[in-house]
């Protein structure tokens, strides 16, 4: 919901308020979900909307809850029997269980999609292909197969190892199991409804715990903040507030991880009189929460500009009286020092001793404030104040590091100059800790050689290295492509007797096949057992995907006959690399029978690569058959369809895989970037600006679209739409937010198809430099006039490029010998041999390589043109 509406929203509130003797006063909350509707739930909510203190101030701050409202609260117990319960559970509707009810298809639907998150949601068919007949195709097998069977013991197992194959291209630091509740909870939330769902974990036998309300609050939060009705969002709020009461009932405490997603909304919405409702009931039931509760309060005055709150709460902050405040003090500084208020920091950081903040964590993001805002005078005090009362050092290094690597603009070695200056000078250790935080910024700096020469610098001084530090330099060797890196990385796990994991040598395995080191990689392989370590199909994948890369069919296969040895099963991505790059329909076959043989599930990424097999053999028809199996999840339909769009562009079935593009925007889908950007590829004749320019709508992430807009400016300048490209450059000029460099790049690219087409192109490479000076505000770079030189040469063009040989001039730039040379060959080529004699004395001649252009200069144009002379003489002599 956009910020403009909640004040709309909140007296939506009031006027519930106001009205809540009539049953209008939830009229509001009616929408089409049936979880809302019953008697109980409307008078959930009248009770709701009259328990906001409409006659109480809403600008009351935490520290006077603390002295007025909840000094009298001795436990959560006393809390929750002295407020006014709601009865949550007795307006639950009951779910209808009965497999024979008129829900079953809906039941079924949903027990397969449960099934198929919980088991990693890559379920799509069964392996099992038995009873088939025999003369059906093995392929067609395959996607008959009913989506949700009752697998095995032993199927649910082989399924669950091929769900790590999803990892295999970028690096996960932590367990998926709270993203895939996560996504479980959202899913029966928007099927059910929250109240449903709550019910669905009982009959299922789990309690609803605390884990499953903070995802179902973060569901409201999603829903609220997606929803531009506000009848919608105020039944989120409503419904927040009602599991937040049935926390309570249920005797759990109501703790940061519950409410901070649903107080920064409140936050960002600027709804002041909520947010105080809300923390009202939280520190009712959790006194111990009030401190904490400072510090969103504290963002909620500076969210919504109030001066006059902000000023309060620091002047409340300078003043020490002792006592149990002080963590509501520091909670306050830590919300000003995330939102980098400069004065008030300052004014406070004058009067408040920070050395007596308890948690060194608190000091760290004062440290990090102090380095956003660049007050390193400040923050060489503090340190040293810390070092003259003997803080602990390890502390002292990483406040170091908070500062260091929070100031902005500044090259990544000149942070880690200031790293070591300010250790040197308050002659301080560096902890493992301030080193990890320098060399994560160094991996996201990518700058992986530093990153590299700081862990050289730990080891030896003999501090601990951890794995997930060099997962992150991995990571960031990957990100750089900077792959031979690999061996050095490796060399400090040996060195270091460090104790790598699997995923590990899976990334240091694909980096060696992405620079080609196949044996390097195999090595790493046979190494694994010294580090008792069992190899994995990922690992292999890694091999056949990079043999199959460089079109080597025969090292891939060997890399099957290699998992064969080590008694490694080839998982759902063996198969869909194997299938998809078949080139004959026999070995489609072939391979699907092996599928079913190791009893391989069935994933999404085989049907996308049957389809891409099928393209590559010609078979359009059984490719264009693949997306209407019925096994094939809705939720994967468009990711497959959009494959097919790919592979059938790719492959000359235009028309087809425009009609399926069509298909799919009347479904009221979108096409996949991927599908889009190929068919911008191989749209490429003429009179398809206006289809190209509307795919280019299509493009809604960042990356995707400024590919497609390069690639619509170089078909623009290929066919003269110079208005087009001079609106198409002005759109990324404002996408890359003026980044020169950036801009010059593409001018380069666009350049180059001028200097390689025909003469024709000369003249709207001429428009583009005069745009791109007067329109666009930016001067020429070196290979822009290099190339419209080059593209004088092909025209002939004397005239044009006498103008383009000053044009390097304004634009600061000195000539240089290639600049030498394309002039020197412009003027041979339009006959001006006078004028390059003269400029072929200012060209050095040193280089044997500048000898040598020069003479096949002379000897394309001055021997051609002798030439074509003695040719005519001839026929003047026969006339």
């Amino acid at each position: 919901m956009p910020a403009s509406k909640a004040k709309n929203l909140s007296s939506l509130f009031r006027t519930a308020v106001k009205t809540t003797t009539t049953t209008a006063a939830t009229a509001t909350t009616t929408t089409s979900s049936s979880s809302f509707s019953t008697p109980a739930q409307d008078a959930t909510l009248k009770h709701f909307v009259s328990s906001l203190d409409t006659s109480s101030s809403p600008t009351a701050s935490i520290s006077n809850f603390i002295k007025r409202r909840y000094v009298k609260v001795k436990s959560p117990e006393s809390s929750s029997s002295c407020s006014t319960k709601t009865s949550f559970s007795s307006s639950l509707p009951i779910l209808n269980l009965d497999p024979l009810s008129d829900s079953e298809d809906s039941t079924k639907q949903l027990s397969r999609e449960i099934s198929s998150i919980l088991s990693g949601g890559e379920l799509v068919t069964s392996p099992d292909l038995q009873g088939a007949d025999d003369g059906e195709d093995i392929a067609e097998k395959v996607l008959n197969i009913p989506w949700f069977s009752n697998l095995s013991h032993n199927h649910i197992s082989l399924h669950r190892k091929e769900v790590s194959r999803e990892r295999k291209q970028k690096w996960v630091y932590k367990s998926s199991q709270g993203n895939r509740f996560n996504r479980l909870i959202s899913m029966c939330g928007q099927k059910l409804g929250t109240e449903t769902t709550i019910q669905v974990f009982g009959k299922l036998g789990r309690e609803t715990g605390v884990k499953e309300y903070n995802a179902l609050i973060g569901l409201c939060v999603q829903r609220v903040r997606s929803s531009d009705d506000e009848d919608v969002a105020l039944e989120q709020i409503h419904m927040a507030f009602r599991l937040f009461e049935s926390m309570r009932e249920q005797g759990f405490q109501i703790e940061e991880d519950t409410y901070g997603q649903f107080l920064l909304y409140l936050i960002e919405m600027g709804m002041e009189q909520e947010f105080h409702f809300f923390c009202g009931v939280i520190g009712k039931d959790n006194p111990r929460s009030l401190p904490r509760l400072g510090y969103y309060e504290m963002l909620l005055w500076i969210g919504v500009n109030n001066e006059e709150k902000i000023q309060e709460l620091c002047k409340y902050i300078a003043v020490d009286n002792g006592g149990d405040n002080s963590t509501l003090r520091e909670n306050y500084l830590l919300a000003l020092c995330e939102s980098d208020r400069k004065k008030e920091l300052l004014q406070l950081l004058e009067i408040v001793d920070i050395m007596k903040l308890s948690p060194p964590k608190s000091v760290a993001n004062i440290f990090r404030s102090l380095g956003r805002l660049s007050l390193e005078s400040y923050a060489e005090n503090f340190l040293m104040a810390f070092k003259n009362c003997n803080y602990e050092a390890e502390n002292i290094s990483n406040f170091i590091s908070s500062y260091v690597v929070s100031i902005p603009n500044l090259a990544v070695e000149d942070v880690i100059s200031k790293f070591k200056n300010f250790h040197a000078k308050l002659e301080v250790t560096p902890s493992s800790s301030s080193y990890a935080e320098l060399i994560t910024y160094c991996c996201d700096s990518l700058k992986v050689h530093a990153a590299l020469d700081l862990v050289d610098e730990m080891c030896e001084v003999g501090l601990t290295l951890s794995i997930e530090v060099l997962h992150s330099i991995l990571h960031a060797t990957e990100e750089s492509c900077e792959f031979n890196l690999v061996h050095r990385i490796y060399s400090v796990i040996c060195r270091q007797d460090m104790t790598p994991n699997n995923e590990t040598f899976r990334s240091m395995i694909s980096l060696c096949v992405r620079m080609k080191d196949f044996e390097g990689a195999y090595g790493m392989l046979k190494d694994l057992e010294k580090m008792n370590l069992t190899p994995s199909a990922n690992m292999y994948n890694a091999i056949m995907a990079g043999y199959f890369r460089e079109k080597n069919t025969y090292g891939a296969l060997m890399v099957l006959r290699q998992m064969e040895l080590a008694d490694v099963k080839p998982d759902s991505q063996t198969f869909s690399y194997l299938i998809s790059n078949c080139d004959r329909e026999e070995d489609i076959i072939k391979y699907c029978e092996e599928l079913k043989h190791f009893g391989v599930q069935v994933t999404r990424q085989i049907f996308m690569a049957l389809i891409n097999a099928y393209a590559n053999c010609g078979q359009f028809e059984k490719a264009k058959q693949v997306v209407s199996n019925k096994g094939i999840p809705v939720k994967n339909l468009n990711e497959i369809k959009s494959v097919l769009v790919s592979a059938l562009a790719s492959h000359g079935q235009m028309s087809d895989a425009l009609d399926i593009y069509e298909e799919i925007k009347q479904s009221g889908s979108n096409l996949e970037p991927k599908a889009v950007i190929s068919l911008m590829e191989h749209l490429q004749s003429d009179g398809e600006l206006s289809r190209l320019l509307q795919l280019l709508k299509e493009l809604k992430d960042a990356d995707y679209w400024v590919d497609g807009c390069c690639r619509l400016i170089l078909y623009c300048v290929r066919y003269k739409h110079l208005r087009s490209a001079v609106d198409l450059l002005k759109q990324l000029k404002d996408n890359f937010c003026n980044d020169e460099m950036a801009m010059e790049v593409l001018f380069d690219e666009v350049f180059s198809q001028v200097g390689e087409s025909e003469f024709t192109h000369l003249q709207i490479g001429l428009d583009l430099l005069q745009v791109i000076k007067d329109e666009l505000c930016l001067s020429p770079s070196r290979k822009c006039l290099d190339f419209l030189l080059s593209a004088c040469v092909n025209a002939k063009d004397l005239q044009s490029s006498l103008l383009i040989w000053k044009e390097y001039q304004a634009a600061g730039l000195p000539y240089n010998v290639l600049s030498f040379l394309r002039m020197y060959q412009v003027l041979l080529a339009s006959g001006d041999y006078k004028s390059a004699k003269i400029l072929l004395n200012k060209i050095p001649k040193d280089d044997i390589h500048v000898r040598c252009v020069i003479k096949a200069c002379q000897t394309s144009y001055i021997r051609s043109k002798s030439t074509k002379g003695k040719k005519k003489k001839k026929v003047k002599g026969k006339g």
